[in-house]
């Protein structure tokens, strides 16, 4: 392997950490503005229950998590080039 080759991994690690910290914040404000129209509405319910779950936001912030993994790998195989090396 070049010697230049552990930024690849570095970078793309960076990229997916960085895209997972999006995801979990875009979760987050969803959630909340979905929230914040039903208690707008004279029917709460569903808002006071939570019944039925919304999936939406459970799956960006599990795909936030998952791109934090796969960047966390991919940082630290950029690592372990580095000190390979």
């Amino acid at each position: 392997m070049p010697r230049s080759d552990w930024w690849v991994y570095m970078m793309l690690g960076g990229v997916f950490i960085l895209l997972g910290i999006v995801g979990m914040f875009w979760a987050h404000r969803e959630e909340e503005r979905y929230d914040s129209i039903l208690s707008r509405r004279p029917d709460v319910r569903e808002y006071l229950d939570h019944w039925p779950p919304r999936v939406e936001f459970g799956a960006i912030r599990v795909g936030g998590w998952v791109a934090i993994a796969v960047g966390v790998v991919l940082m630290g195989l950029g690592s372990a080039f580095l000190l390979w090396q």
